[in-house]
């Protein structure tokens, strides 16, 4: 029996959490349940499952005190954004595993954070369904013997739009995920096509793989997670329905791999179709290739600039094109630093929100 414990209980990761402890109940124990402001269903939530809960926007060191207290097996990181960076340095600091679906923890800090796992021999487990799939299949093909990674992307709502069309879209069309129901702000970083971008960045540092050995391409049927091809030109995929529980379940049980209560694959009646990217029309991917190589900060940089203009786009302030022409003006600064702590990466964060906030 694992004791878990979720940050970010309410989202959507934490919510396909809950369903795999309600569903494996023999397997799986929630231990304490985290949110940020949802008192009614962090309540509700506490009360079914019996445990321990905490509320960041009141307690700041919730997080630590539910970890003293309950002494989880293993912690799920479902925190949107970089507010879930500082969550899973605690989670390392108790040298606790982390299932982690945060890419901002590894966008913003890897060196950091890997430092911090290594040191208090805590696993750090991909639950995003694109690195999760890489981690699986690295794990089963060894590293050694892989020649590129290969990231799928739905392509978002927009795939097939022209820019003109673009410049006209709105808030509540760039809501419309046709795959993948998600939180706001991933689910436009996903029409952007950002959110590939940070995955892009995610992956070469979780495996240790150069920017120009990780490619991307668009799979608008989202049932082939990714792919890695071998040495020898083959290439080989995890498939499975666009369900986050797969991943999420994945992290939960490695080394092992379990039955459960999830249904199996169907092959029959399926249509495979994959393309390459649009860049020119969606540059957020190209921006954030450029960061990946550059190194330094521009990844920080990349991911402040981001989530600023998103929210901007959000609030109607901005167009859909205009996350695009922000996030590139941020990056043409010098972010060549490279920050030895974490207090610098949070002032180099901020740095960029508020020169990202003035274009604005």
């Amino acid at each position: 029996m694992k004791k878990i414990l979720i940050l970010g209980c309410t989202g959507s990761i934490g919510t396909n959490t809950l369903s795999i402890i309600r569903n494996m109940p023999e397997s799986f124990r929630a231990c304490g349940l985290v949110a940020h402001t949802s008192r009614d269903r962090l309540t509700g939530l506490a009360a079914e499952f019996n445990c321990r809960s905490g509320l960041t926007a009141e307690d700041p060191d919730c997080i630590k005190r539910l970890i003293d207290e309950t002494k989880p097996d293993i912690v799920v990181n479902g925190i949107a954004g970089s507010d879930g960076l500082l969550p899973s340095k605690t989670v390392l600091d108790a040298g606790v595993d982390l299932a982690l679906a945060n890419k901002e923890t590894v966008v913003m800090a890897w060196p950091l954070i890997r430092q911090l796992a290594e040191r208090n021999k805590a696993r750090i487990l991909p639950v995003d369904s694109e690195h999760s799939a890489l981690f699986n299949l690295t794990e089963k093909i060894g590293k050694n013997n892989i020649a590129e990674l290969v990231i799928t992307a739905s392509g978002g709502p927009f795939r097939e739009y022209s820019k003109e069309q673009l410049s006209q879209v709105t808030v509540s069309q760039a809501l419309n995920h046709p795959t993948w129901k998600m939180g706001r702000k991933i689910t436009i970083d996903s029409a952007t096509l950002a959110n590939k971008g940070l995955e892009v960045i995610e992956a070469c540092r979780l495996f240790d793989f150069s920017a120009d050995k990780v490619k991307v391409v668009v799979h608008p049927q989202s049932i082939v997670h990714s792919l890695v091809r071998t040495n020898d030109g083959m290439l080989y995929g995890q498939i499975s329905d666009p369900d986050m529980k797969h991943p999420i379940l994945s992290a939960l049980t490695w080394p092992d791999v379990s039955t459960n209560f999830l249904k199996p694959f169907n092959l029959f009646d399926h249509t495979l179709t994959f393309f390459h990217p649009r860049i020119d029309a969606f540059p957020m991917l190209a921006y954030a290739y450029e960061a990946a190589q550059k190194g330094g900060s521009y990844t920080i940089a990349y991911n402040a600039a981001n989530e600023c203009a998103v929210q901007a786009f959000l609030g109607e302030r901005i167009s859909f094109p205009a996350i695009a022409h922000i996030v590139r003006t941020v990056l043409d600064k010098d972010w060549t630093m490279l920050p030895d702590s974490f207090k610098g990466v949070f002032d180099i964060d901020q740095k960029a929100r508020t020169i990202t906030e003035q274009l604005i």
